[in-house]
């Protein structure tokens, strides 16, 4: 087979137990995809296929969804009797299961950057609805070599997506990496991720599983009834403050693991500094800021030339966590892209409240005169760079340039749009349902003036891009 739909299968890249990954190259962009495609045999059997069948149609449901830099993001999928596959983005790299190995380990401050970034991508699929159900070493992809701590989380056909649901330890999830409630089939939700994250953070630092068994069942024995040996034990490397992160994280009672992502990263971050560790900050080199930037899909449509005159022009700076790039009330005529880590913007309902690499803020500082202060205090959440470009450079910089600014700010700006609308529906239908009250009166006005401030700032964005007398040329 040297062709499924509109991809070409250039080579295979491994197997599992139901599917062969392709490297794959899109024949209309011309850009290379990883193409997961079920077995023949599978499909021909219809009793054998129909859990397979699922998996494969709960993670194509996914496509589009996903749209976050360490996720692997679904494109494109097709899920039939005849034939199933689905399309996403190609990672050149390996899994973290090659850095399971005691004598492979990464240094302890590779392994806390690797799961932060794990933390994050899991909180916006929560965010969204969706639980991933399946963590573990080998649905986790680096990019490039495992010492550069890019990482992508893959596999998302065991997913819950909306309601909190159980499993069968037989048929979803790799035994030693259930929580204890997904071993007894118990309802799930996102707690079930922050447990299987936590043995994965276990077994990086240790180079060993928390539990180690002969069978599945000995496995879930010891994952509901014992305790494991704290990591710092197993590895003198370990600051011992990292062992309350790990065990709070996989604690059986689910009542007492991590309530949220936000805070397991918090404690993780925070933990990890108490011992004498401090995340080195230093100038970025051009060469460092080109790639980074290159990398971002906000600059996918820049020729090189055009991404240097950005650097020229533009001002970087490196945020510790914590740190605010704007107050509420400012005024200033710049805007920021944020180039690697994540920002947090205060106030009710706001929509996006979380910025992550590629994002922009204060784009309406550079659209003209007029634009109002900002209303809101954006801060650091973790390690951060920032791009920051002031509205007369823009205006100095090529056509090109400029054009291609606009419609990257463009997208960005319907995507929030997006957002907007999909938390009106929401409330909406919280109101309908009765699960209503006076509070969220506040949430909504927010939400509202946030899709009008975006509506306004889509056309004052389309006026300077393509005026008047272009559009009627």
């Amino acid at each position: 087979m040297k062709k499924i739909g509109k991809y070409e299968l250039l080579c295979p890249l491994g197997s599992g137990a139901t599917s062969t990954v392709y490297l794959g190259r899109d024949s209309s962009t011309r850009r290379d995809v990883a193409i997961k495609v079920a077995f023949p045999e599978i499909l021909r059997n219809p009793e054998r296929s129909r859990p397979y069948f699922h998996l494969f149609r709960n993670e194509a449901s996914l496509a589009g969804k996903l749209a976050h830099p360490h996720i692997v993001q679904i494109h494109d999928a097709l899920v039939s009797s005849e034939q199933c596959y689905i399309v996403m983005d190609y990672v050149q790299g390996g899994t973290l299961q090659e850095c399971c190995n005691a004598k492979r380990l990464l240094p302890v401050g590779q392994v806390v950057e690797i799961i932060f970034k794990c933390t994050r991508a899991l909180d916006f699929a929560h965010r969204i609805g969706i639980t991933h159900r399946d963590i573990k070493p080998a649905n986790i992809l680096y990019v490039g070599e495992a010492m550069d701590g890019h990482i992508k989380i893959s596999d998302f056909g065991a997913a819950i997506v909306g309601q909190p649901e159980c499993t069968l330890v037989s048929g979803i999830g790799s035994p030693a990496y259930m929580s204890p409630e997904q071993v007894r089939e118990l309802t799930l939700d996102h707690r079930t991720d922050i447990y299987s994250l936590g043995v994965v953070m276990y077994q990086l630092l240790t180079g060993q599983l928390p539990f180690q068994a002969s069978s599945n069942y000995d496995m879930a024995y010891q994952i509901i009834h014992a305790e494991a040996v704290p990591p710092s034990r197993r590895n003198d490397n370990i600051p011992e403050a990292l062992d309350a992160v790990i065990a709070r994280a996989m604690s059986k009672n689910v009542e007492e693991r991590y309530p949220t992502w936000d805070e397991f990263a918090r404690d993780l971050i925070s933990s990890f500094r108490k011992k004498n560790t401090r995340i080195e900050r230093r100038s970025l080199t051009g060469r460092e800021r080109f790639d980074i930037l290159r990398k971002l899909g906000f600059f996918a449509s820049f020729s090189d030339d055009e991404l240097r005159e950005v650097l020229r022009s533009a001002t970087w700076h490196i945020l510790h966590p914590g740190q605010l790039i704007a107050r509420d009330g400012d005024m200033g005529n710049s805007f920021g892209l944020v180039a690697d880590g994540e920002l947090r913007i205060s106030g009710d309902g706001r929509i996006p409240d979380r910025l992550a690499a590629g994002d922009c803020f204060g784009e309406a500082r550079v659209i003209g005169p007029g634009a109002p202060a900002r209303e809101a205090n954006i801060a650091a959440m973790t390690e951060a760079k920032i791009l920051s470009i002031r509205d007369e450079a823009l205006q100095h910089a090529s056509e090109t340039c400029r054009l291609h600014f606009y419609k990257a700010l463009l997208k960005i700006l319907a995507r929030r749009l997006a957002l907007t609308d999909e938390r009106l529906t929401a409330l909406w239908r919280s109101a309908s349902t009765g699960r209503y009250d006076a509070a969220p009166a506040k949430v909504i006005r927010t939400v509202l003036g946030a899709a009008h401030e975006s509506r306004r700032s889509i056309e004052k964005h389309i006026e300077i891009s393509f005026p008047a007398k272009a559009i009627a040329k």
